[in-house]
């Protein structure tokens, strides 16, 4: 397979959790294709199979039932080693609860999916400190997550999701915990990578995050129930109309009348 995932292809995919009178269906037949480059928004009520979904993609789960491709590739063919490599070198989490390790620092937490990449320590942290400071972070570097205010725990895990620059962003509510301002950081770094030809798939339940995504998938009972690409500029046509919004009218012109009297004289 190759560094970049170009497509991703699930078929007729069911998830069920429990057995007999317990049994849940999070996922319901559920067919999808996401191309690389996209910036894929996925919303809906609370259990209608949002998360269960993305952990499929990240292949933090298998499903029950039908077949899920990365590129021509079936996952199921594929054993939990050559899993867990595309999951370190090819697809970046942001976890709604953070998942940070307590006993590491931030610095250490952000560079941790560069171990497995053959990278040299000293570059390791290198790259950790230099996407710290994009969330501006850098004086947190050697501080524990205990020590951290929640919207600064959420930036260093959203940090450690993007320091290896993966194919694919996997975001459960990157911004949920999060303030005005640091949201809009955030979504803005999401934004520029997304520029850079990567594929995002946001769970949100805000709807005004929509606005940077170029599709918008929404769920109900586990299936599919809205599926809609939006305008590429949309994402910043909020802000463009903000703006618009906010720009002073130019003055108006007028043509400047003589003030000089006549003579009284006149031409024979």
């Amino acid at each position: 397979m190759p560094d970049v995932i170009n497509r991703i292809q699930l078929h007729n995919v069911t998830k069920r959790f429990g057995f007999g009178d317990t049994e849940h269906v999070a996922l319901d037949n559920v067919s999808l294709t996401i191309n690389k480059g996209e910036f894929i928004a996925i919303m809906g009520p609370s259990g209608c199979g949002k998360t269960t979904l993305l952990n499929l993609i990240g292949l933090l789960d298998q499903p029950t039932e039908g077949e899920y491709y990365l590129d021509d590739t079936a996952v199921d063919n594929l054993n939990p080693r050559r899993h867990a490599k595309i999951r370190s070198r090819q697809i970046g989490f942001v976890f709604q609860n953070f998942n940070l390790i307590p006993r590491l620092n931030v610095i250490d937490n952000v560079a941790l999916p560069l171990t497995y990449t053959g990278m040299s320590k000293t570059k390791r942290l290198q790259e950790a400190s230099r996407i710290l400071k994009t969330f501006h972070l850098g004086e947190r570097e050697y501080y524990l997550p205990h020590q951290l205010s929640g919207g600064q725990t959420q930036r260093v895990a959203i940090a450690r999701a993007l320091v290896n620059n993966p194919s694919i962003i996997l975001a459960d509510e990157p911004t949920g915990n999060l303030d005005s301002k640091t949201s809009h950081i955030i979504m803005e770094e999401l934004a520029d990578i997304h520029r850079r030809g990567n594929t995002i798939i946001m769970v949100t339940h805000n709807p005004d995050l929509t606005s940077y995504a170029s599709r918008i998938i929404t769920m109900l009972d586990g299936k599919i129930d809205t599926d809609s690409t939006k305008n590429k500029a949309a994402p910043f046509k909020k802000q463009l109309n903000i703006a618009k919004s906010n720009k002073k009218p130019a003055p108006r012109q007028t043509t400047k009348k003589s003030t000089k009297k006549p003579s009284g004289r006149s031409k024979k």
